[in-house]
């Protein structure tokens, strides 16, 4: 695959495009702090730019599907550098913090060329959710077919934030994992009766899944765990542990090792603390809360985040890397069964908003806001 070398030139101009305000702290917040750079194993290749790109899916054949934020879905072809936006998308409400947002192709991709895609869609009056997608890929006319929403989160209420809509299918491709941020209402978190500021589990068609852990005791029969803010990552690692990342407040961002039926506790207890910065109860031995694997404070603002064990960059083996918006940062987390500890941090100088492995083994970024570039991690 070629690409063109990332220099410094390019990269003075990516910061300069860096300047939108962050997604997990108010205007006037403390921004992050500048940590030293880790060793670089890697060089960046500059692939493309797209127009808010923020989630991305490698086929089969090596073109790549991109989201954009303001509804569209382009399916670009890194060989020659070719771009068609597909016809067929739904209507998107890309207002505030709603976009099209994560897709992945289906377990049974190669066969069906189904897709699973998210996205923050329009309800009754103002009111507005995130909601799951399937649809058939139809590459030789551009186009998606046979599109159906089979998940809409619960309630939808008139809010512009914290939709979360990221998608992760269990190892064994029976089940599906999406998230539903508590769009930046803090208490839908800890309502039993409602999907915002949970981890769902379902069935490949969107109904919730049986023996999800919690439904016997009155709750949503889709959740399988609860307490959540705005989920912006989520990812199996090689063992089938489930791993999740989300901006906390005014710092205390988190990645949680996610367990069924357990309470990572928004918005009773959080290493962050409020906007007007009144504080919140840390995570405490024997609060009831599950705590974070780890936390940033000040924030970090993480916005996606992918499991690595690819063979490209062997030390990088069981690796979470998550991005960073106000941080401007990419980090690497180190698993090791179900501890993780912060491992690398790069200063970027831009806002990223997504990574993803490719199958080249490479670590895929894309760039926040107009003009976002796709960039290529590689040895050297």
């Amino acid at each position: 695959m070629s690409s063109r070398p990332f220099g410094l030139a390019v990269i003075a101009t990516l910061m300069a495009c860096s300047s939108q305000p962050s997604q997990s702290q108010p205007p006037g917040a403390p921004a992050a702090p500048t940590i030293p750079d880790s060793p670089r194993p890697f060089k960046i290749a500059e692939v493309a730019s797209f127009d808010s790109p923020w989630s991305m899916a490698f086929l089969p054949n090596g073109k790549i599907l991109v989201t954009q934020k303001m509804g569209a879905i382009v399916l670009f072809d890194p060989k020659d550098g070719s771009k068609k936006i597909l016809t067929g998308t739904p209507a998107v409400v890309s207002a505030g913090q709603g976009a099209m947002m994560d897709i992945v192709l289906a377990p049974d991709f190669a066969k069906t060329n189904k897709i699973y895609f998210s996205f923050a869609e329009a309800g009754e009056g103002k009111t507005n959710g995130v909601a799951l997608a399937t649809a058939t890929l139809d590459q030789t006319g551009g186009t998606l077919k046979d599109v159906k929403v089979i998940f809409r989160a619960s309630p939808y209420i008139e809010a512009m934030a914290h939709w979360s809509g990221r998608i992760a299918f269990s190892p064994d491709n029976k089940y599906l994992f999406f998230t539903n941020g508590e769009r930046a209402k803090a208490d839908p978190a800890q309502d039993p009766k409602v999907t915002l500021g949970k981890v769902l589990r379902l069935n490949l068609d969107g109904t919730p899944a049986a023996g999800n852990p919690l439904a016997a005791k009155g709750f949503h029969p889709a959740i399988w765990s609860y307490g959540h803010r705005n989920l912006t990552g989520i990812a199996f690692d090689k063992d089938g542990r489930l791993w999740e990342t989300e901006m906390g407040p005014l710092g205390g961002d988190e990645v949680n090792l996610v367990k069924p039926g357990v309470n990572y506790g928004w918005p009773k207890a959080s290493n962050g603390s409020n906007y007007d910065r009144s504080d919140i109860p840390d995570h405490k031995a024997g609060d009831g809360y599950e705590p974070p694997k780890v936390f940033w404070n000040p924030s970090l603002a993480p916005a996606s985040m992918a499991y690595y064990n690819a063979s490209l960059f062997p030390t990088w083996k069981n690796s979470l890397f998550v991005t960073g918006m106000s941080g401007m940062a990419l980090t690497r987390i180190a698993l090791n069964g179900e501890n993780a500890t912060k491992a690398d941090h790069w200063n970027m100088g831009i806002r990223l908003r997504s990574a993803r492995v490719g199958p080249d083994g490479a670590l895929w970024l894309l760039q926040d806001g107009p003009n976002g570039k796709m960039l290529r991690l590689i040895p050297g």
